[in-house]
């Protein structure tokens, strides 16, 4: 999310701020939950990057995307509580799909299976493997923004993709074998 530079003039005042920060608080909440696979660790995480960012808003104007800072920031403060002692492993047991009204019961729960097998392998890659297919397949991130959020090149963006989703449809093949 650019914003434009006439209003960045100054000190962000809080009018401001809620119309530029508040608007990619979903996206921050998706993000950070996919780090942390726990709803309330996604929360904190998102209330404090929020919060970093209201007390750093004299300097905000000078960003080129304030969406970029945030889910740095909220990366950043995902990672230092995944590092944290304290933390428990917690995997939430029910997820839920959207899906279009014309789908059928099992429909839906081989979607909704599908989407949870497709969350847990996704969890089993690198951490940096998992935050660019998050970013780039489920925010739908340009490459540019993944540049901007993971500091990495272009290039090695398209590498680390690449390899991420033949890593998991690696693993959903077998996954999915099994059975057979």
């Amino acid at each position: 999310m650019e914003l434009p530079t006439a209003r960045l003039r100054g000190v962000m005042n809080i009018k401001t701020f809620k119309s530029n920060v508040f608007p990619v608080q979903a996206k921050l909440y998706r993000f950070a939950k996919t780090m942390l696979h726990d709803d309330e660790e996604a929360e904190d995480a998102v209330q404090e990057a929020l919060l970093k960012l209201w007390l750093n808003r004299s300097s905000l104007t000078s960003y080129k995307s304030i969406e970029a800072l945030a889910m740095v920031v909220t990366k950043n403060l995902c990672l230092d509580k995944l590092k944290s002692s304290y933390r428990k492993k917690v995997i939430p047991l029910t997820e839920t799909v959207n899906t279009t009204d014309g789908t059928t019961p099992y429909q839906k729960t081989e979607l909704a299976n599908t989407v949870v097998i497709l969350r847990e392998l996704m969890g089993q890659l690198p951490e940096q493997q998992r935050l660019v297919i998050h970013l780039r397949d489920v925010e739908e991130y340009s490459y540019e923004e993944i540049e901007q959020v993971t500091g990495l090149s272009i290039n090695n963006i398209r590498v680390t993709l690449s390899r991420a989703r033949r890593s998991v449809r690696e693993m959903y093949t077998k996954v999915n074998a099994y059975g057979s």
